[in-house]
């Protein structure tokens, strides 16, 4: 009788077992494989949070130390913008001179790349030089690789060129790229490779121009994954175009990093910093289906959005 207990016993623990086994998350390869099945899945409930230019606050913008430093925060996207050298090579900058982000001047386009490397970064506020170089975009992708998911805000002009170093590196499905260029041009652009980087259309809500590119994409008869959209007003745009795009089957990417990008003063990352109101800021973007969120404040986000279940 006890022996047969036993047996009894071990089958349900094995039953139970294998239950859990099925129950589990898919495994992935890497996390930012994980990262971009969340950025791709209209029905997960994960919160993707990108960072804007990286951990610019504690490293220089756009450098390596601030992709170091957001992939160990936990952030899932490193927002990265580039210029194009005078000899064709691909660099992080912002801005189309140096004279912000560096001790030199000029454009970007006007020195070649080995003649960028004589000038050093600045931190925030313009205080501090840093011994930190330009960093090139094969060198960012070599240090997000497998690690974190990377967005080119900047870059759509050089498709070609990014989406051949992505390719040679192995990274192009952990890519994303971003325009305001309408749905016939994105797929003559994407019809000329047989592989491509993740695309997101940037919405301008309160412009006329913006609203004809999100109907151009509504209209189209595939939803795009995302949408980026900015609004500078709480007037009841950005509660239905969301609306509209979820209903096809996209998700909705908003910016908290400035007032201006989501709905004006009290809305942005610097409110709920000194208001510590993350739910009514935070909160109301996630009650109306927002998924995406770019942040200046990634640890804030971060912490908050595991508090309540939603960065798990």
């Amino acid at each position: 009788m006890r022996r047969r207990i036993i047996l009894l016993a071990a089958a349900v623990i094995a039953l139970v077992s294998c239950g859990k086994q099925a129950a589990q998350a898919p495994r992935y390869a890497n996390r930012a494989e994980m990262i971009a099945a969340q950025m791709q899945d209209p029905n997960s409930r994960y919160v993707v949070v990108a960072c804007h230019r990286g951990d610019w606050r504690n490293y220089p913008e756009n450098s390596i130390p601030a992709i170091e430093s957001i992939i160990a925060m936990g952030a899932d996207i490193m927002e990265l913008d580039l210029k194009l050298t005078k000899d064709s090579v691909l660099v992080l900058s912002h801005d189309a001179t140096i004279n912000r982000c560096t001790n030199g001047k000029g454009l970007v386009s006007d020195y070649t790349y080995d003649e960028l490397m004589q000038f050093s970064l600045k931190r925030a506020h313009g205080v501090t030089i840093d011994s930190l170089k330009m960093p090139t975009l094969r060198q960012a992708l070599e240090t997000a690789k497998d690690r974190i998911c990377v967005n080119v805000d900047q870059g759509y002009q050089f498709y070609d060129m990014v989406l051949a170093i992505t390719e040679e590196l192995g990274v192009t499905d952990q890519i994303l790229i971003k325009g305001k260029r309408l749905m016939s041009d994105v797929k003559e652009k994407f019809g000329e490779h047989e592989h491509n980087m993740m695309y997101m259309p940037i919405i301008d809500l309160h412009k006329e121009a913006g609203q004809t590119l999100f109907q151009s994409f509504l209209d189209g008869e595939e939803a795009p994954m995302a949408y980026e959209m900015c609004y500078p007003a709480q007037d009841g745009r950005i509660e239905e175009a969301a609306a509209k795009a979820i209903a096809k089957g996209s998700k909705v990417w908003v910016n908290t990093i400035w007032a201006s990008l989501c709905g004006g003063d009290g809305w942005d990352d610097d409110a709920a910093y000194q208001t510590k109101e993350y739910d009514r800021i935070y909160g109301r973007l996630l009650d109306m289906g927002v998924s995406m969120i770019q942040t200046d404040r990634p640890e804030m986000l971060i912490s908050y959005l595991r508090s309540i279940g939603r960065h798990d």
